[in-house]
């Protein structure tokens, strides 16, 4: 696919590949792909001593990502509970926005987190190949187009190099890996603050830049970054069995610097289940009410559909907008807007923005042409609740 999506930028007509990734470049429009299956072929097609080659007519199948060591995604059914953090991920899936869990351990944050492939809309042609293009060069070759969003989830002992890329090579890092799909970081205060802090320049570029001595090399990095991270040390903060001390606490929670959480969109506090949702969940009941991930999947794609059709560019989400998209997709009325300066009074310019573009991805789950107060309000509610549960 890059080699192919290469020639084609260079004005070139055709392009003459093995046999086994002819139905993989096939897939890039706008060049003629050959497919020989020997080197005699092509001689005999150049000295004119043999059949013509012909040009390669099917398209490779879709296949998954590369995403060693991750199996099935569990489905949204199995979540019991957990009401506002099941629709924090249903936002964060349709609008693309960084989405933050905190509570004790066992309470379901890496299950949620696990169940936002299966929400997931399927990538754009433009946004398949992009992804695919980073793959074939990372891994070596893949055997088809991809079309399922890559899910990348290191561990918190990974280096620097390895999340954002560099490297004697100057490589790609799991930021690059995880473009237009999810990185999730569980244990999000484990991993070391000035790792952590290598990640705000991409979560706003939408890019890494990587600089060596002789060259400068610019990476694809827009992902939906997702954390999961406890309280404190023993993750019961602040509930009266937590033993911590106030300053451990604190000093627990500065792992997380003000302005990387300030590129969270959502930020949802969960509790440990009731008694109730406890019995449900140790019976191993499908409990009535609750939608498994293909409704909501259902609904996410339509909402980025609606994204799609009102920013005018393929692959686009809310979480992407700029400032000029912002002010051609939010009309708000007088009430909304009196309700929002209220709201944002105290806080930077971005955290603004970002409360407004998960606002509109709010009205479009619920097909509103137009972002009203209950979205405001909504989107406020998730955005501004900060770091501590309140």
């Amino acid at each position: 696919v890059s080699m192919a999506m290469a020639c084609r930028d260079l004005g070139m007509r055709g392009l003459v590949v093995p046999e086994a990734n002819g139905a993989e470049a096939r897939f890039v429009e706008g060049i003629t792909i050959y497919a020989p299956k020997h080197l005699r072929e092509i001689v005999a097609h150049l000295c004119g001593t043999g059949p013509p080659m012909r040009p390669v007519t099917e398209r490779t199948e879709p296949v998954e990502p590369t995403n060693p060591g991750r199996s099935k995604e569990p489905d949204l059914h199995s979540v019991v509970g957990q009401a506002a953090a099941r629709r924090a991920l249903e936002i964060s899936a349709a609008g693309g926005h960084n989405l933050l869990f905190v509570g004790p351990p066992g309470v379901g944050k890496s299950l949620l987190a696990a169940c936002m492939p299966g929400i997931l809309p399927p990538m754009e042609p433009l946004e398949a190949l992009e992804v695919t293009r980073i793959h074939s060069v990372v891994f070596g070759g893949v055997s088809g187009v991809l079309r399922r969003r890559p899910f990348r989830a290191p561990h918190h002992t990974i280096t620097p190099v390895a999340l954002v890329g560099g490297g004697a090579r100057a490589w790609p890092g799991e930021i690059t890996l995880a473009h237009r799909g999810v990185l999730f970081l569980d244990e999000l205060a484990e991993f070391h603050r000035s790792t952590l802090d290598l990640l705000r320049q991409p979560m706003e570029d939408g890019r890494v830049e990587i600089a060596r001595m002789r060259r400068r090399i610019s990476y694809p990095a827009r992902f939906t970054l997702v954390g999961a991270t406890n309280p404190c040390p023993c993750g019961d903060w602040p509930d009266p069995s937590c033993g911590c001390p106030g300053h451990r606490v604190r000093t627990y929670q500065d792992r997380l610097s003000g302005p990387l959480l300030d590129r969270f969109d959502l930020c949802v506090h969960l509790s440990r289940l009731s008694v109730d949702e406890s019995t449900l969940l140790g019976r191993g009941r499908r409990v009535e009410g609750i939608e498994n991930s293909a409704a909501v999947r259902r609904r996410v794609v339509e909402a980025r559909l609606r994204a799609v059709r009102r920013l005018g560019r393929a692959g686009s989400s809310n979480g992407e907008m700029g400032g000029e998209d912002l002010r051609d997709s939010i009309a708000l009325d007088r009430n909304a807007l009196r309700f929002f300066r209220r709201a944002v009074v105290g806080r930077s310019p971005r955290a603004v923005v970002r409360a407004l573009r998960c606002a509109r991805t709010i009205a479009d789950l619920t097909g509103a042409e137009t972002v009203g107060e209950e979205a405001l309000a909504e989107a406020v509610t998730y955005r501004f609740r900060g770091w501590e549960p309140i």
